[in-house]
């Protein structure tokens, strides 16, 4: 079964940075492309950033130039660098697998951002 589980959620202050870590597990990881949404209260799930299994990125108009994601297929585990946070990026960031071969999406449970101003 596919799982994919997020960790590094927490409270940082406006302009502060945290980094999110995706553990995947019941997929070949290098043929698995990886995604984070997030979700604040009120609003739809949006696109933060995602990667393919070869490295490839695409990133939300509201987190360019501010997070990054990266992935070691070595390790099953996908990140995403946020730096220079604001209020507005507070949100549940979740983890979404896309395997190659399942055309099926494999959510994570979440992880709490909140930031503070």
């Amino acid at each position: 079964q596919v799982r994919a589980v997020e960790s590094g959620g927490g409270l940082v202050q406006a302009g502060g940075s945290l980094n999110l870590s995706c553990e995947a597990s019941g997929t070949i990881f290098s043929l698995t492309s990886l995604a984070w949404h997030r979700q604040a209260p009120g609003k739809q799930r949006e696109l933060v950033a995602a990667i393919t299994g070869e490295g490839s990125t695409v990133y939300g108009d509201s987190v360019k130039g501010r997070f990054t994601i990266t992935r070691d297929n070595a390790k099953n585990t996908g990140y995403l660098q946020m730096n220079g946070l604001t209020p507005e990026d507070t949100a549940v960031y979740y983890c979404k697998l896309r395997p190659t071969l399942l055309h099926t999406d494999y959510w994570g449970q979440g992880t709490q951002v909140t930031v503070s101003s």
